[in-house]
């Protein structure tokens, strides 16, 4: 692994690069409803489609020295989910920007994952990243609806109400937080 890819450790998570290994546990995820109630227009991910978004989370770490990570367990291995910095073109009001983003397995609920593994990668894209890779700003965007971790995770990071919008490609409402590095490292 190169250092525009770097592992992050956590006290219970390792977060690395995707490889084709966890595309089975990947698309399962998104083949969840619970999962994906709040994503998108609320449609479920098919074994193909989760393919092709890996390829894209892949290319986007080459491109841009940051991108979304998977998310295991060190004690098990077991996949948690994914969480990192990808950037939102589906919301172009709040361009340019990168978002910080997460989704968890189900059974991985309610642990303090999505908190923990985000802490980290602030940690690394406000300060450890490459220079040419670190951020000024992120956002992070979640449907109005989704009362439960989504807005809980983010005020624990720090962030900030920016705006209430709705996504152009299917009319969802969301909200929009932000945290800029300079908030980051003046935080206690």
């Amino acid at each position: 692994m190169t250092t525009r890819h770097p592992e992050r450790r956590t006290e219970r998570l390792r977060l690395r690069q995707w490889s084709e290994a966890g595309l089975d546990a990947l698309a399962e995820m998104d083949a969840d409803p619970d999962v994906m109630r709040y994503i998108g227009d609320g449609s479920t991910g098919t074994r193909e489609r989760t393919a092709a978004a890996l390829g894209r989370v892949r290319a986007a770490w080459d491109e841009h020295g940051y991108g979304l990570s998977a998310a295991e367990e060190t004690a098990t291995g077991e996949l948690v989910g994914w969480v990192g910095p990808a950037v939102p073109a589906f919301l172009p009001e709040v361009m340019p920007a990168v978002e910080i983003g997460w989704r968890l397995r189900r059974r991985s609920w309610g642990r303090g994952y999505a908190t923990e593994a985000a802490r980290e990668v602030l940690a690394f894209a406000f300060g450890e990243a490459e220079p040419d890779a670190r951020l000024e700003r992120v956002v992070s965007i979640c449907h109005v609806d989704n009362h439960a971790s989504p807005l809980r995770v983010m005020t624990k990071l720090g962030m900030t109400y920016d705006r209430t919008t709705r996504v152009p490609a299917h009319g969802q409402p969301v909200r929009v937080m932000a945290l800029t590095r300079e908030e980051y490292h003046s935080s206690p």
